[in-house]
């Protein structure tokens, strides 16, 4: 099944590039284009792509409010927004979770890495790049008091479905994961399944940091 995916950002040598990257890749269909959210909202209410890459700071409206609108709309499947950001937008990542983010990417991964990240998402596997992760840990998370309620959640988990979380932080996917602890991926796609019922998430990306905000995973204690 092809993949549609629409692109959001106000330059449009970066929306051009990112298009030519993905049209050559098989699969993958840029189904549209938007400068800013208020035309990323009209595009995901006209064309309902599986995933839409968003970058952060635009003019009228910003990637984080077009996020939260679009994440929030009736639809027929769900749209899987992933950030891309720079470094620079660092403050801004921590709130582009809470509006319903399902990855963060940075703009300068090579080219087989996002067309990698596209097919992961719209598998359902939440993406975080490494870099990103850390800055969402060290510059956010690190800072917030440890949260007990989300630890009381992490409490309820099973030795292997915690074992399943750090993975996950990592930024490992279910592939991964399994050959790494020696299951079969139904049996990784039921963990993270439970693991997500249970801590009351709504994806990957926000378990990982309900860990962090536990203190269930100490900042620093991985090499993501």
């Amino acid at each position: 099944m092809t993949i549609r995916v629409a692109i959001v950002d106000d330059q449009e040598l970066v929306r051009t590039g990112i298009a030519t990257i993905l049209a050559n890749q098989p699969g993958i269909e840029v189904v549209g284009q938007a400068s800013d959210g208020i035309e990323a909202i009209a595009l995901a209410r006209q064309l309902q792509p599986d995933v839409m890459l968003m970058d952060i700071r635009m003019p009228r409206m910003d990637g984080i409010q077009a996020t939260e609108a679009i994440t929030s709309l009736p639809a027929t499947h769900p749209i899987c927004i992933v950030v891309l950001t720079t470094f620079r937008d660092d403050e801004y990542v921590y709130a582009a979770l809470n509006a319903g983010a399902s990855g963060f990417l940075l703009k300068d991964l090579p080219p087989n890495e996002l067309a990698h990240a596209v097919r992961m998402v719209a598998k359902g596997e939440s993406m975080l790049a490494p870099a990103v992760t850390r800055m969402l840990i060290e510059r956010v998370v690190a800072e917030r008091p440890v949260d007990q309620k989300i630890r009381d959640r992490i409490d309820l988990l099973t030795e292997r479905e915690r074992e399943v979380l750090v993975c996950i932080a990592r930024g490992l996917t279910n592939a991964e994961i399994g050959e790494g602890i020696f299951v079969g991926g139904s049996t990784v796609k039921s963990h993270v399944s439970h693991i997500l019922t249970k801590l009351g998430a709504r994806d990957r990306v926000q378990a990982v940091a309900m860990a962090y905000e536990a203190g269930f995973i100490p900042p620093g204690s991985l090499d993501v």
